[in-house]
């Protein structure tokens, strides 16, 4: 094996959910279908590293000037900051179009595993922001993990002091969910947070 296609193989295999059996696979696959696909992945690839940044104010990825689409949208709600983990979060939000506030991306949650400290959840900023735009509301939209749990009550105990409204999603039985099939921890998440 050539050892570019190698070294291709080891960068495929660092994405998230690929190995290096499925980098394998990919690779083949894009040498073997160059002009269909491989040609378009390299300008489209190309076109996202010249023109895609990460918004200075919320942290969401897109093509802009000065901030992204929803930091420049003025329509959106001032007093209203939904805190999510990843910008994947953000846009899974956003395709329901429920929320008309404004986001903070965190860098990541807590985590002593993976050895991320209050640093990555850029607080100050999300605090500087409350500020300056007389926020009356944090709306935490984070996993039901213990890292997203744990991350969610640092996030409440930072603001406890303020004015500022903090509010986490609902967590339990899905929508068209059946008792019978939800694991105990779904169950019990749904009992201790009835309305």
């Amino acid at each position: 094996m050539s050892p570019d296609i190698e070294v291709l193989i080891q960068k495929f295999s660092r994405l998230p959910g690929l190995g290096p059996r499925s980098a394998r696979r990919i690779v083949i696959h894009l040498i073997q279908h160059n002009e269909e696909i491989l040609e378009p992945m390299l300008l489209g690839l190309s076109k996202v590293h010249d023109n895609v940044k990460v918004c200075p104010i919320c942290g969401n990825i897109d093509t802009f000037q000065e901030v992204c689409s929803i930091c420049a949208d003025s329509s959106r709600r001032n007093d209203l900051i939904c805190v999510v983990e990843s910008v994947t979060d953000l846009w899974a939000i956003e395709r329901t179009s429920c929320f008309k506030g404004y986001y903070h991306v965190l860098k990541g949650l807590l985590s002593s595993i993976s050895g991320h400290g209050p640093e990555v959840l850029l607080l100050d900023k999300l605090s500087n922001r409350c500020k300056k735009n007389d926020v009356k509301e944090i709306i935490i939209a984070l996993s039901a993990t213990v890292e997203g749990q744990t991350t969610d009550h640092y996030i409440k105990n930072y603001f406890k002091e303020t004015q500022v409204k903090i509010s986490s999603l609902a967590h339990g039985i899905p929508m068209g969910g059946e008792l019978d099939y939800l694991d105990d921890g779904t169950l019990f998440t749904a009992f201790s947070a009835r309305k």
